[in-house]
């Protein structure tokens, strides 16, 4: 796709988000049941069933997802996605890139172990490498734009409101 084309595709998406900004909310869902017979969880895709069960290092078989792999991988799909298209949109020379994510966890915190311990990442690093002949300033534009752009790097970093309901069936 080239930068015409795109601007093509998104015009009247932007048009309308302007006119009518209710227009441009959306909301996403998720689904997953339990396992009966394991601790996991069957995730529905819209592709595919993903099942998510414990890290290895909390007593899991590693045959499962791990939803904390899928978080990291969730934010190099949307980062890899969003730099594509912006560098679609700049008509950036872009002869490959790869994204890469890692994040820190301390498992004292999610097994209960040790009170001061946070349950989660400490630490989530993004990394881009870039197969391109670009100028340093483009190039620190487009990872500038890829960052304010992706949702799940923005989600991650201004933390939205959470909230738990739970019903009785």
């Amino acid at each position: 796709m080239d930068a015409a084309t795109l601007k093509t595709l998104q015009a009247p998406l932007k048009e309308a988000y302007r006119d009518t900004p209710e227009k441009a909310f959306i909301t996403l869902r998720a689904k997953g049941s339990i396992e009966d017979q394991s601790i996991a969880c069957k995730v529905e895709t819209g592709r595919a069933l993903a099942i998510a069960g414990l890290h290895p290092a909390t007593g899991g078989s590693g045959l499962e997802l791990c939803s904390g792999d899928m978080l990291l991988e969730a934010l190099v799909a949307c980062a890899g996605v969003t730099l594509k298209a912006v560098a679609t949109a700049l008509e950036f020379r872009l002869d490959g890139a790869t994204v890469t994510a890692e994040g820190d966890l301390d498992f004292r915190g999610t097994l209960g172990v040790a009170k001061e311990a946070p349950v989660g990442f400490r630490a989530i690093r993004l990394g881009i490498e870039l197969q391109t002949d670009e100028p340093r300033e483009r190039i620190d534009s487009l990872v500038k734009l890829t960052e304010r752009y992706c949702v799940v790097f923005q989600t991650i970093n201004q933390r939205p409101e959470l909230s738990v309901t739970a019903l009785r069936l």
